[in-house]
């Protein structure tokens, strides 16, 4: 089924990380206009903070601060007014986690590394119920090489931070079930949907061998499709943003497709739910720089801060 929505914003340099504000504007980084947006429910654009590198997924903690997963940037290709990223940009030097006032626009880098070792790209992040936060890391993309990704653990003060899974092959969209018991993460290149029990705060159980990461398999998509972020609905189905043919993959915990809703353009990268009764989904169309705003089927997932 087609996306049946309104375009609310257009001329944004490739947003990500959508967030459903309660005076119903929507936040949203831009990849590749280095900086965090506002939306307003008229549509109108303002700057928040500058941010530099890549600002990807982004969350509002317990704070009122957002956090965001900045991936260090990329190298573009614009064509007729499309673009995508291509790679590590010549200037790269690693990625971060930042945490914005969405007042003022004060930034803060709260970690660049993890028991020494950088951080690569941090792609997608969510918030549990006890303060901290799950966060994934892409990796990165040479010419030469694609470096493995993660999944990380940390504290809002900056004072922890944990690698909680390894051998993650392009880390994307991260997502926790309605009662938390459940973390779920997407890989881009590998089209597939993996879980992993959450035994508290930065602990994961893991899947023995031969899962290459400690997830177990909830659903690999029958074609190439490319995964990138992900919202929950109220009932745990996870909504899952689908690159190649663009669009909304609908997954139950089960591991079954339930629906696909086709949007306009192939670069639809990340959801979020809003409005008064959470049916509102604000969808990112990266490439065209567009934000959408489409009636949901179900309430979207209230997000833990």
């Amino acid at each position: 089924m087609k996306l049946q929505g309104e375009v609310i914003a257009t001329g944004l340099k490739f947003p990500e990380g959508p967030i459903a504000m309660p005076d119903g504007s929507v936040l949203v980084a831009e990849i590749m206009g280095q900086r965090l947006m506002r939306v307003a429910a008229d549509g109108k654009l303002s700057i928040v903070a500058e941010l530099g590198g890549g600002p990807n997924g982004a969350a509002i903690g317990p704070d009122g601060h957002c956090y965001v997963c900045n991936n260090g940037g990329f190298a573009w290709r614009t064509d007729d007014g499309f673009s995508r990223p291509t790679g590590a940009p010549s200037d790269y030097k690693g990625g971060y986690i930042q945490r914005v006032n969405i007042v003022t626009g004060e930034v803060e880098t709260l970690y660049s590394e993890c028991d020494g070792a950088a951080l690569f790209g941090p792609n997608d992040i969510v918030f549990d119920t006890q303060g901290g936060f799950w966060f994934t890391d892409f990796g990165k993309k040479h010419d030469d090489r694609l470096m493995w990704g993660a999944i990380y653990y940390a504290r809002t003060d900056g004072s922890f931070i944990r690698r909680v899974a390894d051998h993650v092959l392009t880390a994307n969209g991260i997502g926790l079930s309605p009662d938390g018991r459940t973390l779920y993460v997407a890989e881009t290149e590998t089209s597939r949907l993996w879980s992993y029990p959450v035994l508290g705060p930065g602990e994961l159980g893991k899947e023995p061998w031969p899962s290459p990461n400690g997830g177990k398999l909830v659903y690999g998509a029958p074609r190439y499709q490319r995964y990138d972020s992900m919202a929950l609905e109220a009932n745990g189905n996870i909504c899952q943003a689908t690159l190649v043919e663009g669009g909304i993959s609908v997954i139950s915990p089960a591991g079954e497709l339930l629906e696909f809703h086709e949007a306009p353009e192939g670069y639809c990268t990340n959801i979020c739910f809003g409005g008064p009764d959470m049916r509102t989904a604000f969808i990112t169309l990266s490439g065209y720089g567009q934000l959408l705003a489409a009636r949901w089927p179900r309430p979207g997932l209230s997000l833990a801060a």
